[in-house]
């Protein structure tokens, strides 16, 4: 055995005293007692699986000012997170093999955590499908315009389902109508006007679009970022092949809020009423959700610091992501076991990747978390190049160790492993 850590681990569902024993980056045992070439005891401490963030915008290529692979899974590492998944709304945009090849040449070079990547679908890739399944992690489709969105017809989605169930891989979906957007864009001048006129009618014509298009298919879909109590009524009684993700900023926050700057805060879709608020957070309690996600979308505060309708929508959080649930798992607001399936175990599971459970066989990424170490976020001590977080002051718990593959990569608030560390987790 490599390495043997001891302390409270996680284990199928509930806490127990003992011991993960590693070998070759992947967890070999785990028992009451191991002897390893190096032990490691962390005593009363939680060990936890790390995160696994299946929505991020690292903005590169192409806006390296906002972030870059190199800074943004800085921040992941940070945050407790061993693996992300970078979103293709880049510059040139994730649509051909060109562009996915290097992008993750790319990341190898800059990544300090695991990574993969998603290629973009479109009205005129839909015949290369075949080929970038074989290198990208996922596709992504978006139904409505956002930042540097990749804009696909509604009514060509069975014909790309058929096409990305062929791939085997899972399709996300950015689920708000065009034609409703449209029909409802005016000037916004702050939070509440980007929300009525960006209504959640329009997230929940195209969730139910989606809905009806998967029908018959056994390919899997994912629903990003649900932002409405609209949208989760629909998807109380989802197929079976389709999961739907949360984010903290949707769940956490609502317009009613006094939050300081409304640009800072603007994001696609909208911040919403407390209502939303709480009806989401529920979801992700309750078991309705499925997976948290950050949708770590960064901005300068210089592009941000603008009048409201021109500023950029997004948000970063896939540093804040897992210690703002820790704190609240702590306060029994969310249980533990909820958590872990939001944001390890059912990531990992819909991407297909090892990771995501302290379990024989999975890699050796997990965490370890002293609940009596709160504190509370400042943006100078956070890694993202914008400079900046939407939950500053809140309390979070932070991880004092994080391993990946076995290797110790944070510890004692310090990086241990150079750029290039994270590895493609492969298509």
């Amino acid at each position: 055995m490599d390495l043997v850590v001891e302390g409270k681990a996680y284990y199928r569902g509930s806490f127990e005293n003992c011991c993960i024993g590693v070998k070759n980056g992947k967890i070999a045992e785990i028992k009451k007692t191991l002897k390893g070439d190096k032990n490691i005891n962390f005593g009363t401490k939680l060990i936890l699986p790390s995160g696994v963030d299946l929505h991020v915008h690292f903005r590169d290529p192409g806006m390296t000012h906002k972030e870059d692979f190199s800074s943004g899974s800085l921040a992941a590492a940070f945050g407790g997170i061993s693996c992300v998944f970078d979103m293709p709304n880049t510059i040139p945009q994730t649509t051909s093999v060109e562009a996915l090849s290097d992008k993750i040449d790319s990341a190898e070079k800059k990544s300090f955590v695991d990574f993969g990547v998603y290629s973009g679908i479109t009205d005129n890739n839909l015949s290369k499908i075949e080929v970038l399944g074989k290198r990208c992690n996922g596709f992504k489709i978006y139904l409505g315009s956002t930042t540097l969105s990749l804009l696909y017809d509604k009514n060509k989605i069975r014909e790309a389902l058929d096409l990305v169930g062929i791939s085997g891989k899972p399709v996300f979906f950015h689920c708000e109508d065009e034609e409703c957007l449209i029909q409802h864009k005016k000037t916004k001048l702050n939070l509440s006007d980007h929300m009525r006129f960006r209504p959640s009618i329009c997230e929940e014509i195209s969730i139910k679009k989606v809905i009806e298009n998967s029908k018959g298919f056994s390919t899997r879909v994912h629903i990003c970022h649900v932002s409405s109590c609209e949208g989760l009524e629909l998807l109380k009684n989802k197929p079976m092949n389709i999961s739907f993700g949360v984010t903290p900023h949707h769940s956490l926050l609502n317009v009613e809020k006094d939050m300081g700057s409304q640009s800072l805060f603007k994001t696609n879709p909208p911040i919403r009423t407390s209502f939303d608020k709480e009806s989401l957070f529920n979801s992700l309690k309750n078991g309705l959700a499925d997976i948290l996600e950050s949708d770590h979308a960064p901005h300068t505060l210089e592009e941000k610091d603008v009048d409201f309708d021109e500023a950029p929508s997004g948000v970063p959080g896939v540093e804040t992501l897992y210690p703002l649930f820790l704190f609240l798992a702590k306060k029994e607001v969310i249980s533990f076991q909820r958590l872990i399936s939001l944001l390890c175990v059912k990531p990992a599971n819909l991407l297909g990747i090892p990771k995501g459970r302290l379990d024989k066989g999975s890699d050796a990424d997990f965490l370890v978390v002293d609940l009596k170490n709160e504190s509370r976020i400042k943006s100078e001590n956070l890694h993202s190049r914008c400079g900046w977080t939407p939950f500053e002051d809140w309390l979070a718990i932070f991880p004092e160790t994080v391993f990946i593959r076995g290797e110790k990569v944070i510890e004692d608030n310090e990086i241990q492993v150079k750029q290039g560390f994270g590895k493609f987790v492969g298509a």
